[in-house]
């Protein structure tokens, strides 16, 4: 019992890394971006390319482990994570550290599905229940600490560090849980692992590679014919994918995504809702993170209490959240998505009314009340998006839906950082600063308004499920 113990405090700390990590450059931009010189594009391929490569290896990393060995695969994103953690605290240019940042994203991808793959062999499934609302609490608690702990550490300037000390404190932890797993976590692997689909994977990144970087760097290269050129290919590498994937499915069922799924109205819409949502998180944390350190001359740590009133009213809400779900469906998530886009448009309104004099207080209630109507879509979204998805594929499902999150991110970024760049121009003012954080606000607005929309457009009627079979939905690794 007390191996398993150390085997499980083990995966879940290196999953909490990982979200950390994702927040944690949020509030650390204006500093980056003033010792390395780094340009706006910079910034946002800093927050953008580890989301991105995170999100394209997550299902082949869980393959990987399904074929390899569980602990192999996993000891080896551990390593990964941590030397390009040293290399990211080591940058001395804003392209080097994005290098970095894809790289780190990519040993993430290897090393986090291995954790939910590992608690299906360690532990029998009426033991599961625990552990992944564990885990579940957990997630929650890594994109906090990544804004509070990321802000303190970088207005600390701990030992003189400055930003880089965000990421140089994964080497130790990387070192600890390298000499923990090797002892402690079985190597587990499937006995009917999915093939890999190297091709998928190879095609899906080409067509997020020819969305994103045209969005991120189109200004830099004022917008040039090749910038249009990569925007009109993308449609075409993403019909690609498509056929690829189908003749993959029917040759051997181990395409890169289910594309069975797609054909499920529920699954398909609570997807489109998914990818909004995670859009509008990426587009205000861009915006609004850098509006604050750059035109009021928040600190990070300031920045980062700013923003953790979303969780505080997310705290607040929690307790409620599951009740109104299973009484209310999917209308739960159509009152989340309009209550969040209410919120930031009341932030808006904050914004341009205080000017000058804003502070994190004046925010608060906007992003409380926006922390409230996260919890009330996030609850029931994946419960609702899976109810007509057949047990034996809840695993594949849920891997999707992970996926999606982060691209859904990686977009909000993408395209609320050109609004806003773009309108603050090269040498910003208040004013221009002002202006872009509101333009790009917007966007969040509407996605959050379009999240609820959409998720109108999902099946009311709960099919009848026995125990078993939810029980069995749980117990597909992701990937499979």
């Amino acid at each position: 019992m007390k191996k398993r113990t150390i085997a499980i405090t083990t995966l879940i700390v290196a999953q909490f890394m990982d979200l950390v990590d994702t927040t944690i450059t949020n509030v650390a931009l204006r500093p980056i971006q003033e010792d390395l010189h780094a340009t706006d594009a910079h910034l946002e391929w800093i927050m953008a390319g580890y989301l991105l490569a995170f999100a394209v290896l997550l299902i082949t990393g869980g393959r990987l482990g399904d074929i390899f060995g569980r602990r192999t695969i996993f000891l080896i994103g551990v390593a990964g994570f941590g030397l390009t953690s040293l290399w990211a605290s080591a940058a001395d240019t804003g392209q080097a550290l994005v290098m970095a940042r894809v790289a780190q994203g990519a040993f993430a991808g290897v090393m986090v599905p291995q954790v939910l793959s590992s608690v299906q062999v360690m532990y029998e499934p009426a033991e599961r229940g625990k552990i992944y609302g564990l885990i579940g609490a957990i997630s929650a608690l890594g994109s906090v600490v990544g804004l509070i702990a990321g802000g303190w550490m970088v207005t600390a300037d701990l030992f003189g560090l400055g930003w880089r000390i965000i990421f140089l404190v994964n080497v130790p932890v990387c070192v600890l849980l390298l000499a923990l797993a090797n002892f402690f976590v079985p190597n587990s692997r499937s006995e009917h692992p999915l093939k890999l689909d190297l091709l998928g994977v190879l095609l899906a990144a080409s067509a997020v590679f020819l969305i994103e970087f045209p969005l991120i760097d189109g200004r830099m290269a004022d917008w040039a014919p090749w910038i249009w050129g990569m925007l009109a290919a993308a449609p075409v590498v993403i019909v690609l994918f498509v056929l690829q994937q189908r003749a993959r499915m029917r040759r051997d069922g181990s395409s890169l995504l289910p594309m069975q799924l797609f054909a499920d109205h529920g699954f398909s819409r609570g997807l489109a809702v998914q990818i909004l949502f995670w859009m509008a998180n990426g587009g205000y944390m861009i915006a609004l993170g850098y509006y604050l350190q750059t035109a009021l001359d928040f600190t990070p740590l300031k920045t980062g209490l700013t923003i953790f009133g979303m969780t505080v009213g997310s705290m607040i809400v929690t307790p409620a959240g599951a009740p109104l779900a299973k009484k209310f469906g999917k209308y739960v998530i159509f009152a989340g998505g309009i209550i969040q886009a209410a919120a930031f448009v009341y932030a808006i309104w904050v914004i341009n009314n205080q000017g000058t004099s804003l502070t994190g207080w004046d925010l608060a209630v906007a992003l409380g009340v926006s922390g409230a109507g996260m919890v009330l879509l996030i609850v029931p979204l994946l419960d609702e998006a899976l109810r007509t998805v057949p047990p034996s594929a809840a695993g594949a499902a849920s891997g999707t839906f992970t996926t999606f999150q982060q691209l859904g991110y990686s977009l909000g970024v993408a395209v609320a950082g050109v609004i806003f760049f773009n309108t603050a121009g090269d040498q910003p003012t208040f004013d221009t600063l002002n202006d872009a954080v509101t333009n790009a606000l917007w966007v969040t607005v509407a996605a959050f308004a379009l999240s609820g929309v959409f998720a109108l457009f999902m099946p009311k009627l709960r099919p009848h499920t026995s125990p078993s079979d939810q029980q069995d939905s749980k117990a597909v690794p992701v990937g499979q």
